[in-house]
């Protein structure tokens, strides 16, 4: 066979597959250190010092950031999810019931509850209750309306979670405790529902993550100074000083308890996840 006869082989590209993708994570690593760069070459060092970071600013807002807008955002937060959590069960069985009336009424408070802003939810409580009920207050002042506000929120999303972890325990486990003879309610509440928290206690912690950052929401009730969250304590003290370092500095303090749930969010998916294993 001549030279002319071989057929031409199609040529292969120089790079391979493992050293194509190191060339493009480099390329990724280069734009993200180019973005780094740019920001830092870029951006007015000395007026963001000016504007965040007054240390003499920072150090008048304690200890009050502390023992009072820290302490008021986490009695907020508490309060909301432990009303939450209580109507949210209620509204998860109302949702697997066999009586239509209470399947429809908690699908409307889901979709209502879960398709509103929480700011409207929390404008609703002090202004519409009152108004639809004069003379009568909410139990607790402040913090009462604050638990309402979140909890009514909060209730819509955990009852579609709790109902999912309900439906998850395997229908056996509801079947081995009515042969004991228990009753459907007790079943429900002895067996079923303490293995659907089991399931669903990630993602009620991730709630309360996020209540954690509605509560900066109470504003909109008016509140006293002894009854101010974070947000509000650093939004009041740089109106007056004219400076953002106390908002920065209440942002870090909501990171303090916001990053330590996210970690415990994370380790316990990671155990629900080798569990399921």
């Amino acid at each position: 066979m001549s030279k002319a006869d071989t057929p031409v082989q199609p040529r292969r590209s120089g790079l391979t597959r493992r050293q194509k993708r190191a060339v493009s994570r480099g390329v990724q690593y280069a734009v993200f250190v180019a973005a780094l760069v740019a920001f830092a070459v870029t951006a007015d060092w000395e007026q963001l010092r000016n504007q965040f970071a007054q240390v003499d600013l920072a150090e008048r807002m304690f200890p009050d950031i502390i023992t009072l807008a820290l302490k008021n955002t986490v009695l907020y937060t508490v309060s909301g999810f432990v009303f939450g959590l209580a109507l949210g069960v209620v509204v998860a069985l109302m949702r697997l019931s066999s009586v239509g009336p209470y399947r429809w009424l908690a699908g409307i408070y889901i979709e209502i509850f879960r398709g509103l802003p929480a700011l409207l939810i929390f404008i609703f409580v002090g202004v519409a209750v009152p108004l639809a009920f004069p003379g009568t207050e909410i139990p607790g002042g402040t913090y009462g309306k604050v638990a309402l506000a979140l909890g009514l929120v909060a209730a819509a999303y955990m009852a579609e979670t709790i109902r999912a972890g309900i439906q998850a325990v395997p229908k056996g486990q509801m079947e081995a405790a009515r042969s004991l003879g228990f009753s459907h309610a007790r079943a429900m509440v002895s067996i079923i529902i303490p293995q659907a928290f089991r399931i669903v206690i990630p993602p009620l912690t991730n709630e309360l993550v996020l209540l954690f950052k509605d509560s900066s929401l109470v504003l909109f009730l008016g509140v006293t100074l002894e009854e101010r969250e974070l947000s509000k304590f650093g939004r009041d003290l740089a109106s007056e000083t004219a400076n953002s370092t106390p908002i920065l500095v209440a942002g870090l303090c909501y990171l303090l308890v916001t990053i330590p749930l996210g970690f415990v969010v994370r380790r316990l998916e990671a155990k629900a996840g080798e569990a399921t294993k």
